[in-house]
């Protein structure tokens, strides 16, 4: 028998049918509640360290994988609200919780404000590696996953690199920020912590090398950095080195320098390749004394450049050097008796490699009570090297003379022209305050107070032609440490074109003392001698030119100086003259 269609309706709308639709509606929510209650309590059985709430999913994942590159245990959940947790755990007791936070605090790795937490308000995790938290159970059907996009062999997405990141030991993550270092692009310490800062390193050399700089290596791009720094290492052959005559320890580059000799107080370590790196090690008796001195005589070097920094204490010091051919680190310090040391010189321009090494010696050096006994070399003697090293000399040197008591001197432009740097003698560093080009003069002034012996009185009277005079200067650069005098006779009052500002001498100069006052007998000075011309004629080598006393008083006066004028007196002894003449002549040095 089949029943009409209405009595059919009307089945389905009877109370029976009613109750047991309202059954199934309720058996439904006890499960969902079931199952909330059942993720509730494995949340609430564990404990957490809540360390951050932050609004957005993009922002908590951002600073949930900060947390992630120093600590484990990162998770992330949604709480229910706009804002999401980020909390360490989970852990078997409140009591585990509150032992972990205490020491996170200590080492200052979470905020201050961070707490134990019991974990309710946790629903869905979206980051981290603990326990799956699970939203209550919804009748809605649940996205599928998507798939993540097919690559090319070898590419990763950033998910992808993340996790091959979470694999590194504590060791890789420091060879990345070493080599990052060595690439130029990350000036921090190396910690093994992949902070913001290293994120932008990582970036900035993504850009640089045609990636996308998105702050997180691929297994690729992690290998393309750490073997090209590593293959650089592999050039220097950084190994220990113990040299037991020198009583030092410490890694040498050796595929680049090889021992050569002892010279004392140093032990040389020549170069091995084209490149020109060379060691010197630095081995000696001595006290606070001796490491200050030594710190002096170091700068005297060719292989220590004038330029860069210097920095003595009582117990070390370090010179950096720098020029267009070398750069230089030279360090020593007191151990015990003794001083101990080494100077890396390295070519100009490979600094990456520079650092490395230098790095690499810093680290290492050590020492032992062993020194360099004074009597240990070839016995080889040479004026321009000190135990083996050449002494730095000037470019060239001229002579020079004080016009006044603050220490003004007066010499030719062509003694400080083109000069990076001009000293008085060896160390005393002076300016070009004045110049007058055509007539040859320069005056300069020195950087510190000094007070000279004695200074130049110019003579007020016209010299008598064919009188006697003497030329103060140092004839031979700054190897003698007095000027000489050279003897000779005042030919004329003018140049050979009848210039009457310039004399012309009777005697043999050198181009050293060129510079130098002129004296007549008196000691007066009555002109300064002016360096020889280098023209298509070939003068007579007695045959010598000096500005006269007028012309540099003019000079003097224009630019701030007056100098004194001399008494009219007799001729003086020539050794007296000779005293005059090395209280105020002095070597003017140009280094370029």
């Amino acid at each position: 028998m089949q029943l009409p269609a209405t009595a059919v309706r009307n089945a389905r709308k009877s109370p029976a049918r009613g109750a047991l639709d309202m059954v199934g509606r309720m058996l439904q929510k006890v499960a969902a509640l079931f199952v909330f209650a059942f993720w509730a309590g494995l949340v609430n059985a564990q404990s957490w360290v809540q360390i951050e709430a932050q609004p957005g999913t993009e922002r908590t994942l951002e600073r949930a994988q900060a947390y992630a590159d120093v600590l484990p245990d990162v998770n992330a959940f949604r709480t229910g609200t706009n804002w999401n947790a980020i909390a360490l755990g989970p852990y078997a007791t409140e009591d585990d919780a509150r032992l972990r936070l205490l020491q996170l605090r200590a080492q200052r790795l979470v905020p201050a404000d961070s707490f134990v937490s019991d974990g309710r308000t946790f629903r869905d995790r979206i980051f981290g590696t603990g326990i799956a938290i699970a939203a209550p159970a919804t009748t809605e059907t649940a996205t599928p996953a998507q798939p993540e996009p097919v690559l090319e062999p070898g590419e990763e997405t950033i998910a992808q690199a993340r996790r091959g990141e979470r694999d590194l030991t504590r060791e890789d993550r420091a060879d990345i920020q070493t080599a990052l270092r060595f690439a130029g692009f990350y000036n921090s310490v190396i910690d093994a912590a992949f902070g913001p800062g290293t994120r932008r390193a990582m970036s900035n050399w993504q850009v640089a090398n045609g990636y996308e700089g998105t702050g997180v290596l691929t297994s690729l791009q992690r290998r393309e950095l750490v073997e090209s720094y590593r293959s650089v290492l592999a050039s220097l052959g950084l190994s220990p080195v113990v040299d037991t005559q020198a009583g030092i320890e410490i890694d040498m580059p050796t595929a680049l320098v090889s021992f050569d000799r002892y010279e004392a107080p140093f032990a040389h370590y020549a170069p091995a390749t084209d490149d020109g790196v060379q060691v010197v090690l630095i081995s000696l008796s001595g006290d606070a004394g001796t490491l200050a001195a030594y710190f002096d005589i170091m700068q005297m070097l060719e292989i220590v450049p004038a330029d860069g920094n210097r920095t003595l204490g009582r117990e070390s010091f370090t010179i950096e050097g720098e020029n267009s051919r070398i750069r230089s680190h030279t360090y020593a310090r007191r151990a015990g008796d003794a001083i101990k040391g080494f100077i890396l010189v390295w070519p100009a321009g490979d600094d990456k490699r520079f650092r490395i090494a230098l790095d690499a010696m810093q680290a290492s050096f050590g020492t032992t009570d062993a020194v360099l006994p004074d009597s240990l070399g070839t016995g080889a003697q040479n004026i321009d090297l000190l135990s083996g090293l050449e002494i730095r000399r000037p470019e060239k040197s001229r002579s020079g003379f004080y016009i006044d008591s603050a220490g003004a001197v007066l010499t030719t432009a062509d003694a400080v022209r083109q000069c990076r740097r001009i000293t008085l003698g060896e160390d005393i560093e002076a300016d070009v305050v004045a110049e007058n080009a055509p007539l040859g003069l320069a005056l300069l002034k020195p950087r510190q107070t000094i007070a000279p012996i004695s200074i130049a009185r110019m003579a007020v009277r016209e010299p008598r032609l064919q009188s006697d005079v003497a030329v103060a200067g140092y004839s031979y650069g700054g190897l003698l440490s007095l000027p000489t005098l050279t003897f000779g006779t005042l030919a004329d009052l003018k140049g050979l074109d009848g210039d009457d500002r310039v004399q012309r001498l009777s005697l043999a100069s050198t181009p050293g003392d060129a510079g130098g006052p002129v004296f007549d007998g008196s000691g007066a000075v009555i002109g300064m001698l002016l360096d020889r011309e280098n023209g298509a004629k070939q003068l007579p080598e007695d045959v010598t030119f000096a500005a006269d006393a007028p012309v540099l008083v003019e000079f003097l006066t224009e630019n701030g100086v007056n100098p004194a004028a001399a008494d009219a007196g007799a001729d003086i002894a020539p050794e007296d003259l000779t005293l005059l003449a090395a209280d105020l002549t002095v070597v003017v040095n140009c280094w370029n």
